[in-house]
């Protein structure tokens, strides 16, 4: 069974850094894109950032600019760096991975960022 395990989450003040990672049971080559989302318990889940096979790279329009996707391919995981952090970037981040035409998803990650 194919797993993602999320890691990184914690509490930080406004302004401040954090990398979360997402880290999968096989290779990350067998999967066609990666995909981070956010949610919290008011909010609709929200797109944060994706990255294909071919390492193409795309974010949603809040973090535009501060977070950066990126892979390590020998590590079988996925990077989420988030800098200048905003109290509105709070929330559960989820790894989602397209494996053929089954997603898989992480149990999710906490981030808390404190004003």
């Amino acid at each position: 069974q194919v797993q993602l395990v999320e890691s990184g989450g914690g509490l930080v003040q406004s302004g401040g850094s954090l990398r979360l990672s997402c880290k999968a049971s096989i290779s990350i080559f067998s999967f066609k894109k990666v995909a981070w989302y956010r949610q919290t318990p008011e909010t609709e889940r929200e797109f944060v950032a994706s990255m294909t096979a071919g390492g193409t790279s795309d974010y949603g329009d809040s973090v535009k600019g501060r977070f950066t996707i990126s892979k390590d391919i020998a590590e079988n995981t996925v990077y989420l760096q988030m800098n200048s952090l905003k109290p509105d970037d709070t929330g559960v981040y989820t790894c989602n991975a397209a494996l053929g035409n089954v997603v898989v998803r992480g149990q999710g990650t906490q981030v808390t960022v404190s004003s």
